[in-house]
């Protein structure tokens, strides 16, 4: 209770200048009325450092992103994942995003090209404009002096090229080699690299050598010749398909004389290749560990590692397990490893599960394009996405994703310049006119997408009731 003194005091206040202290009934209002109480926010952005790739779609604030710049402030690990269907704008933005990069003079990028038409990768024309020659590994075209990879070049470690041949033969196998097994290669591989001193070695030798193995092998180990000849008999016969089978051509001979490791776009063009078949796990295997030996170097470069439907690498066991000591190994030396897949469902649900979380689990940054509302569920729950973020997936339209960068989440338009384009949309079968069409599309996926956003906010936020004072 106020004392009398108090109470004369303030009506003699208000006697003298007016009521001070004016008295409001609280008024009862929903947030999306109130909203328009407060001023404009928009959350941080990555920066101002690094490459632009379009702007925001709630605050129209450029969205600018470079591994390399937020790597050890807000990135624990410089790796990125981007997932979405067919259609919807990966590919142009993992072009842009490449060629903005090489505006930089120490970043260097290599790029697994799995998809292509009319007889090219679909990087093709984006080398082109470089003047870079893709390196295309093709059987066919390898029987005819075309381009080969040695996985006994003198380049890649002792070490390093058994684990090469361990993997190539599990990978094939489906099932890691015995210990009988792994020992007939090992001889034979340490007799090939002993004996041949005036060419590079190459598949062929160890094929040899497995099938005709030297007593003294067997005898190291007290066993009969005939036993080493037996354990080292699958591993023959795989080695064989890329010597003599459907993958013959690439592999069997020494490494092509004038593969430009210093360019600053490397593309391997592998759309010849059948992607379903035990071909492409067997070429990202050989090609991985040949860059790792050959490409990644102390040198202060910033490299960028690009794989086009790179489940071929996380959905088998072995293949995984090699590339997940590239990503921590190159982690060191400034390698981001950039995955393209479009489901993650491919992955995770495939026989390399264990390997595929540790992978995914290095790549803090994921950007998701739209998916289906199921399948935009199971990939919420494994990347640990915002439930605002999970309900807006399937209602993202070409060009837009939601980009998750350390738990930084953000809805972005990927933006593509009058210059880029011509080399972005590459799609043969797009006339001129039907490309403006697209342009205009865009354009109109860009407003849809805004009142979309706007109609979830309302939606989501304004159904809640607050009281204002």
């Amino acid at each position: 209770m106020r004392d009398p003194l108090s109470v004369l005091t303030d009506a003699f206040t208000s006697f003298l200048f007016g009521k001070v202290e004016t008295t409001r009934l609280p008024v009862r209002t929903s947030t999306g009325q109130a909203q328009a109480v407060y001023l404009p926010t928009a959350a941080p952005g990555l920066g101002d450092s690094g490459v632009i790739i379009g702007r925001e779609v709630y605050s129209g604030k450029g969205y600018i992103y470079d591994p390399f710049q937020l790597y050890g402030q807000q990135l624990p690990a410089p790796h990125w994942l981007v997932l979405g269907e067919s259609g919807n704008g990966k590919s142009a933005l993992e072009k842009t995003y490449v060629l903005r990069q090489l505006r930089f003079r120490d970043r260097q990028v290599v790029v697994l090209d799995a998809q292509g038409e009319d007889g090219v990768g679909e990087w093709n024309l984006i080398a082109q404009e470089l003047g870079i020659t893709p390196i295309r590994l093709d059987p066919m075209a390898a029987l005819d002096m075309g381009i080969r990879l040695n996985p006994l070049d003198p380049a890649i470690t002792t070490t390093g090229q058994l684990a090469l041949l361990r993997t190539i033969i599990e990978v094939a196998l489906g099932h890691g080699l015995d210990e009988r097994s792994g020992f007939a290669l090992k001889v034979a591989h340490a007799y090939v690299n002993e004996t041949i001193v005036d060419r590079q070695p190459v598949l062929t030798d160890i094929v040899e050598q497995l099938r005709h193995p030297e007593p003294e092998s067997a005898e190291a180990m007290n066993v009969a010749i005939d036993d080493v000849r037996a354990w080292g008999l699958d591993v023959a016969l795989v080695l064989d398909r890329l010597v003599d089978g459907d993958l013959r051509g690439m592999f069997d001979g020494p490494t092509t004389v004038g593969i430009d490791l210093d360019a600053p776009l490397i593309v391997f063009d592998l759309s010849h290749i059948d992607r379903n078949s035990i071909a492409m796990p067997i070429l990202m295997a050989i090609v991985g560990v040949w860059l790792e030996h050959t490409w990644i170097r102390p040198d202060r470069k910033k490299r960028i590692f690009l794989v086009e439907e790179a489940w071929h690498i996380i959905n088998s066991p072995f293949v995984a397990q090699l590339f997940q000591r590239l990503l921590k190994f190159g982690r060191r030396l400034g390698l981001s490893f950039v995955a393209v897949v479009h489901h993650l469902s491919d992955v995770v649900d495939g026989a390399a599960a264990k390997e595929a979380a540790a992978i995914l689990k290095m790549a803090s940054t994921r950007t998701i394009y739209a998916q289906k509302a199921d399948e935009a569920r199971a990939t919420g729950r494994v990347l640990g996405l915002p439930r605002w973020a999970v309900e807006i997936i399937p209602t993202l339209t070409p060009g837009i994703a939601v980009w998750d960068v350390n738990g930084n989440v953000q809805v972005v338009k990927h933006l593509v310049t009058e210059t880029e384009r011509p080399l972005v949309f590459t799609d043969r079968a797009m006339t001129q006119s039907s490309a403006d069409l697209a342009d205009d599309a865009l354009h109109a996926a860009e407003l849809e997408a805004e009142e979309r956003a706007a109609a979830f906010v309302e939606q989501h936020l304004g159904d809640s009731e607050s009281t204002v004072a």
